[in-house]
């Protein structure tokens, strides 16, 4: 409350300042609950008054270009599985990046203010209650953007939220799409791996788990 609530720039950097609150370090994440209540965070979201760009989470210009670098680095990406997650891309690509195409894939889902970076994982405990955080990509999408590659049990915990919020349900169609997405943002973060080593550690069950996955999350033109 000291200061105005917008960005300040100050030598090249973009900063935010933010009351301080005590974390309750005693309680343990629970996601399922947190996917429950991420429900009632799209219905309040609805509401935001900015203008927001379709997607932008999803950074495509980004996955692009890992994907060309990952073709000169064959001993982060196999060359087969980066055959696979270029075929791949290349059907997700577009929906990803034209709001447009998205709707003429999945008619009748509607688009909305979302999180973009998994909210069931950015819930702050606090000592005085818990706290929705971490909202600097905020994007226009599905609520099922939120939700990607969390599984079935926190699928089942969002819809137990959506319920009792008044909106609608995950739609598995728009979830295989989304959860398809995810897997190759995360895949392709194998490009940073030359400045930050421990992510072929972190990312090598992703991408075996990967490769047991129908083509593009059974995503089809």
């Amino acid at each position: 409350p000291l200061v105005p609530r917008r960005p300040v720039a100050r030598d090249g950097f973009s900063l935010t300042f933010w009351q301080y609150v005590e974390e309750d370090r005693d309680r343990a994440p629970d996601y399922a609950a947190n996917s429950h209540r991420t429900a009632a965070l799209h219905a309040a979201l609805r509401s935001y008054p900015g203008a927001l760009s379709f997607l932008s989470t999803a950074d495509p210009d980004s996955v692009s270009a890992s994907l060309a670098l990952l073709a000169t680095r064959p001993d982060l990406l196999a060359p087969d599985d980066l055959d696979r997650a270029r075929r791949e891309w290349e059907l997700l690509e577009p929906l990803v990046r034209s709001r447009t195409a998205f709707e003429a894939a999945f008619p009748g889902i509607a688009l909305q203010p979302v999180h973009g970076d998994c909210p069931p994982a950015n819930i702050f405990s606090g000592t005085a209650g818990d706290l929705y955080a971490d909202f600097e990509l905020l994007t226009l999408g599905p609520v099922e953007w939120d939700l990607a590659t969390l599984g079935p049990e926190l699928v089942a915990a969002y819809d137990r939220g959506a319920a009792e919020a008044g909106i609608r349900r995950l739609d598995e169609r728009v979830l295989r799409f989304v959860d398809a997405v995810g897997r190759l943002r995360g895949i392709t973060a194998l490009a940073l791996a030359p400045r930050l080593p421990v992510l072929v550690e972190y990312l090598t069950p992703m991408v075996e788990a990967w490769r047991q996955t129908p083509f593009a999350g059974g995503v089809e033109r």
